[in-house]
């Protein structure tokens, strides 16, 4: 069975892209973690997870990205005291 369109009629593929919130886009950036989470995450592989959410093993220089916008309002909202000691 073959489906044929009328006359003067196309499809038309959509190739916008959207941007998106997932995970990729925190590739981009470095993020807030408790000290001693990164060092023994460097150490023995181990995953940590952000002030913003993400999930994962470091292995790149944070200096290299821009900071995290999320964790980096995380951070500045939170008052002396608060949380981990780091």
């Amino acid at each position: 069975m073959s489906t044929q369109l009328s006359p003067g009629t196309e499809t038309i593929e959509d190739r916008r892209t959207q941007p998106t919130s997932g995970d990729g886009d925190h590739e981009r950036f470095s993020h807030y973690v408790p000290k001693d989470k990164l060092t023994d995450a460097m150490i023995n592989g181990t995953p940590v997870i952000a002030l913003c959410g993400k999930v994962w093993v470091p292995s790149r220089d944070p200096q290299k990205y821009p900071v995290c916008p999320q964790c980096k309002e995380i951070w500045e909202s939170m008052k002396p005291g608060d949380g981990d000691k780091s």
